[in-house]
């Protein structure tokens, strides 16, 4: 089942109440440019497209099994979900503070609203009214969390564990021999080690390249928000080169794209066991009463 209210600017894939502790999330796959971006922006959305984890969604589509999915429809460009509402940039943003030592990705241009793409340059024509930018936080970021938020709770609350999977793309690491597979737990704080270990594992397993934990995508704000490994809620996420499942050209969907999602569902497989393995645990001493 999908559900694809419009009123949202996210789609829910399979059941609404999750058959599974593993949960995928897929933030910056989304390709619908609003048309209230026409006026501000500097850049064509077929200029914007470096923005997205171009068709990611279609990887996770086709390794979903059973599970449960929340993909996002609107574009990174528009608001990024990875990123916290604190991550405001003031050369983009009028409403945003002026921060006494920005951040790296603020620096970058790729705070919550994406001030660069790229090699195309600057997105936007002029700074955005806080007006503007809170509407974005309020119809889009905050829905998607909190949807996030609720799906991970109905995991937690029926199997004693949730795991959120979250989906991303990157383009090709520089290097002879290059981390094709990252996976990125905040260092540890978004996921016990174990999870992470098992997701490496199964991803080397099923696909046979070489993988990377944290180095150089830890992973962002969908796991400060969402993983919290003593509530017994981990979050996890992965990132694919996107030369494993795109056309040449970095923009279709290319030959590579089924050992993507088999490598996909390995990962998810291997996380829904071990956490199936921890609720089992979690169980034992309140059976016993």
């Amino acid at each position: 089942m999908t559900d694809t209210s419009l009123d949202r600017s996210f789609d829910i894939w399979g059941p609404a109440a999750p058959d599974s502790p593993v949960i995928l999330s897929v933030p910056h796959a989304g390709r619908h440019y609003p048309a209230a971006m026409a006026e501000p922006a500097r850049l064509t959305p077929d200029r914007l497209r470096v923005l997205e984890d171009r068709h990611v969604d279609a990887v996770a589509r086709a390794a979903l099994g059973g599970r449960t999915a929340l993909v996002q429809r609107t574009a990174r460009a528009w608001i990024d979900l990875n990123r916290s509402e604190a991550e405001r940039d003031p050369a983009v943003d009028a409403g945003a503070p002026i921060p006494h030592t920005p951040s790296a990705r603020l620096r970058s241009g790729l705070g919550l609203i994406p001030r660069r793409a790229g090699a195309a340059g600057e997105v936007w024509r002029r700074r955005l009214s806080d007006a503007e930018v809170r509407e974005r936080i309020e119809t889009a970021h905050r829905p998607y969390h909190d949807a996030l938020a609720a799906l991970a709770a109905a995991a937690l609350e029926q199997f004693g564990i949730a795991v959120v999977l979250d989906v991303h793309s990157m383009p090709p690491l520089p290097g002879a021999e290059p981390a094709r597979i990252v996976l990125g737990d905040r260092f540890g704080r978004a996921a016990a080690a174990r999870y992470t270990n098992r997701a490496e594992m199964a991803a080397t397993s099923a696909l046979r390249v070489r993988t990377a934990i944290n180095v150089p995508y830890p992973g962002g704000y969908v796991l400060d928000r969402h993983g919290a490994p003593p509530r017994g809620i981990h979050a996890i996420q992965v990132e694919f080169d996107r030369a494993l499942y795109l056309d040449a050209a970095m923009d279709a969907p290319g030959l590579g794209l089924a050992s993507t999602a088999t490598t996909l569902a390995a990962i998810a497989n291997a996380l829904e066991e071990e956490a199936l393995r921890d609720g089992a645990r979690q169980a034992l001493p309140q059976a016993a009463q």
